[in-house]
């Protein structure tokens, strides 16, 4: 039984390997599991069940935390990174009229729910393809 439960534990690790999704490496520590209790118990039964068990426990309870942990973290790109920053209206923008801004040394297309003068200061909020919706910051 413990060839059996070393092949599998380098199966999984194979596929995890190529996949990287974090599904296969709780099913690794469960079987490591497996291939010890397989020294001590003869029951082919118990090995697996402590195997399926423990895989979906470990799955379950510690996934969420370990890719936080890992983290995965969203890089921003050249386009999402505008989102927040603060633009200059450099051509009017009307509630159903498209203007423009310049943000990070470019200018944009940008729409809002009003209207908003030349020189204004606004807030990028969202990019809509390649128009920027935008919000007037008070002073």
């Amino acid at each position: 039984m413990v060839w059996i439960w070393l092949g599998i534990v380098i199966v999984l690790t194979l596929l995890e390997l190529a996949t990287v999704n974090l599904v296969t490496v709780w099913f690794i520590a469960s079987a490591i599991v497996s291939l010890i209790l397989s020294i001590f118990v003869d029951s082919f039964f118990i090995q697996f069940l402590v195997f399926v068990i423990l895989g979906t426990i470990l799955l379950i309870t510690t996934r969420d935390y370990l890719l936080k942990w890992l983290g995965n973290k969203k890089e921003k790109t050249n386009l999402d990174r505008v989102i927040g920053m603060e633009a200059i209206v450099t051509e009017e923008i009307g509630k159903n009229k498209p203007g423009e801004v310049k943000v990070d040394g470019k200018r944009w297309t940008a729409v809002a729910n009003k209207k908003i003068k030349v020189n204004s200061t606004v807030k990028v909020l969202e990019i809509n393809g390649v128009k920027l919706k935008v919000e007037e910051v008070k002073d």
